[in-house]
């Protein structure tokens, strides 16, 4: 994990925010390594304390093996993961591989044990019923063991059980059972290292959930940036979070996606502390991206009938809760956000090139419901109207 690369990211280190951070490794390459040592013991019935396994992307890892069992028919081994710098739920968790020969098959069949999901929704890589282990990861336990019976000469198969023994408590603090995952955790990777505070694998986890709803005969896409509107949504608007995808900073990621899985109609649910930049068209509203928070305030409260003087006024304000404060005192707080609420759904829908019909609601947590785009109450009741359906 030394080698680097002309864009000066090394296999065991990347750099974030001018920050220097070390890569870990996933489920996946553990699964595979102990897979491996597992296969490799039963052949020689020699321990070992170390196994090397090579990663898709090349990367070659030398790997402790703990917790070896060895008997006539079967072996296990662990491998611990280890998430580098990224704050990652399955860092040190113990990844298991049993291993059992069959003789009279040649081929490699992978089960997931205790700790390790199951599929129960459609929309996953993997189909119903099966254990939650993705495509890369499989390929990766089957090469693996495969290349340790013809290294030994054996034209024999195996049986490979993963599991994780802390797996189903750690998967309940996990995206696992919203997607439909139940038991444990998946095992996951497609390049085998784990890159520290990784958007990608928050981007995929939103790609599933809105494949599944697409999958499962939702037409109604009912999306939220984080935990504030979701409240709103069950609370306030009384409607069943299932129906729910939360889409954290990723506002224009998920309009994509949205677009990708055929949806139609879409319905934003959010604080104003975040969706005032989408009226600006900032389509990631992380605060390192950009803030134009109180500078697209100011333009909404112009252009509802404010003055020069509040306007300088809402500039100097710290938090959009304030300048709200200042709109209400002027009487100008509704036409300000129905004007903000306009911009919201105009880029948006913008983005998703008028193929979706987009409409918005936006709240604030001291003064709740602010404003919703013309479209938005039909999309509520329709979302309502699932709900009694179900009930």
């Amino acid at each position: 994990m030394e080698r680097e690369n002309a864009d000066n990211v090394c296999s065991g280190y990347i750099y974030k925010g001018h920050k220097k951070l070390r890569c870990g490794y996933t489920t996946g390459t553990c699964a595979a390594a102990a897979a491996k040592a597992a296969v490799r013991l039963l052949l020689t019935g020699v321990p070992l304390t170390h196994i090397s396994i090579t990663t898709p992307n090349g990367v070659t890892l030398e790997l402790p093996v703990h917790d070896l069992t060895l008997s006539d028919s079967r072996t296990s081994c662990a491998v611990r993961k280890d998430a580098g710098d990224d704050a990652d739920l399955t860092d040190g968790i113990s990844i298991y591989a049993s291993a059992v020969l069959t003789p009279d098959s040649a081929d490699i069949v992978i089960e997931g044990g205790i700790g390790i999901g199951r599929i129960t929704r459609p929309g996953l890589e993997q189909p119903v019923g099966s254990a939650a282990i993705n495509r890369v990861p499989r390929r990766m336990i089957q090469q693996a063991a495969l290349a340790e019976l013809r290294r030994a000469g054996s034209a024999a198969g195996a049986k490979i059980t993963i599991y994780a023994p802390e797996g189903e408590k750690i998967a309940e603090k996990t995206f696992n059972p919203q997607l439909g995952i139940t038991g444990g955790i998946s095992i996951l990777g497609t390049s085998g290292i784990v890159e520290p505070m990784s958007e990608q694998a928050l981007l995929e986890t939103i790609r599933l959930e809105i494949r599944q709803k697409k999958l499962l005969g939702e037409k109604l896409l009912l999306i939220s940036p984080g935990n504030y509107g979701q409240a709103f949504t069950r609370d306030s608007l009384h409607i069943d979070l299932a129906h729910s995808v939360k889409c954290s900073n990723f506002i224009g990621d998920t309009l994509d996606m949205a677009l990708e899985a055929g949806f139609t109609q879409l319905l934003l649910v959010g604080h104003i502390g975040k969706l005032v930049k989408v009226a600006s068209g900032i389509m990631n509203t992380h605060s390192k991206m950009a803030d134009a928070r109180l500078e697209t305030l100011c333009s909404c409260a112009l252009l509802a009938g404010a003055d020069g003087c509040l306007a300088r006024r809402i500039l100097g304000c710290a938090t959009t809760d304030d300048a709200l404060s200042l709109l209400r005192g002027c009487d100008l707080l509704s036409p300000a956000m129905d004007i903000l609420t306009d911009r919201i759904r105009y880029h948006m829908r913008r983005r998703t090139e008028n193929r979706i019909q987009i409409e918005t609601v936006l709240f604030s947590n001291r003064y709740g419901l602010l404003a919703q785009s013309d479209g938005a109450q039909g999309m509520i009741d329709t979302l309502l109207s699932d709900r009694k359906e179900t009930i």
